[in-house]
């Protein structure tokens, strides 16, 4: 495996640390009297969208986790498949290009232009996380791609 990015650590930490506060704020707004049966049936019958954001808070934080350990190897290639994280994949000969964007919340992320017969670009990385500037990631993903499409072969004339 061969990394093209990490990931910063800060932002990842301020991502967790906002989890445990609004997980600590839904905590505290439950209805603590009486014993755990009372609590479990008054967060799911009287607060049920209390009980719904502790759940909603819960899975995005085992995501930021996911992420951080994942941190150092986040973008990564084996020659042939370029992962991000530890799950999203893509062929290397499907990449086209990876450009800089600004999201709909005015975030810039890199994406990849991926020739799968559709018009849409797949989000590789918000930029706020990279750790290191966006043309190096940007050079390393198309360095590996020309490896993997043969672009670097050897050409002979007769």
């Amino acid at each position: 495996m061969v990394v093209v990015a990490r990931l910063r650590a800060a932002p990842l930490v301020a991502w967790q640390f906002g989890c445990a506060l609004l997980l600590g704020v839904l905590a505290a707004r439950l209805d603590w009297h009486g014993g755990l049966a009372e609590m479990l049936r008054t967060m799911v019958f009287v607060q049920p969208l209390v009980g719904l954001g502790i759940v909603a808070v819960l899975t995005l934080w085992a995501y930021w986790i996911g992420v951080w350990r994942r941190r150092g190897d986040y973008l990564r290639h084996d020659g042939v498949t370029l992962y991000r994280g530890g799950s999203t994949r893509w062929p290397l000969a499907l990449v086209r290009n990876v450009v800089v964007t600004r999201g709909e919340t005015g975030l810039h992320a890199l994406r990849l232009v991926v020739d799968d017969d559709s018009e849409v670009t797949r989000e590789l990385v918000k930029l706020y996380l990279l750790d290191g500037p966006p043309e190096v990631v940007r050079d390393g993903v198309m360095f590996a791609v020309a490896r993997a499409g043969g672009g670097l072969g050897v050409v002979t004339v007769h």
